[in-house]
């Protein structure tokens, strides 16, 4: 089975405590997979069910989930580094998220993009476009 991975980058130019990077790297690893699923409303029963969207089982998402959820965190030195790495993903149809946080804690209530999940995506993909970034 071809190994998978998500690689979560980090803007390190923000200066984030680490529990709140440790928090920005959760949500965006979390949103790929809610961006993910489909929900279903049911109103008679006020219920909700959501079926995660996969192709088959040699699905990247389907290997991640049943092999370790191996992640690595790397980091960028702006935003203008974040946005280019983000687009660089959704141009490879990779499996990415980005996160704005509120701003509430740490950036004087100024709305912030603080980093990005891509995949899980199989390591080939991602290694195209995140093998230069340092480790975190």
């Amino acid at each position: 089975m071809p190994d998978v991975k998500q690689v979560i980058v980090i803007r390190k130019d923000l200066n984030m405590r680490k529990g709140k990077m440790a928090a920005q790297a959760a949500h965006a690893s979390m949103k790929v997979f809610l961006d993910k699923l489909n929900y279903n409303i049911n109103s008679n029963k006020n219920l909700c069910t959501a079926t995660l969207l996969m192709q088959t089982i040699n699905d990247p998402l389907y290997i991640w989930l049943n092999t370790g959820h191996k992640k690595i965190v790397v980091s960028v030195d702006s935003l203008n580094d974040l946005l280019l790495i983000y687009d660089q993903a959704k141009k490879a149809n990779l499996n990415v998220s980005i996160i704005t946080d509120s701003g509430f804690t740490e950036f004087h209530g100024v709305p912030t993009q603080t980093c990005i999940a891509i995949g899980p995506n199989f390591d080939n993909e991602i290694d195209i476009i995140t093998k230069d970034l340092k480790l975190l």
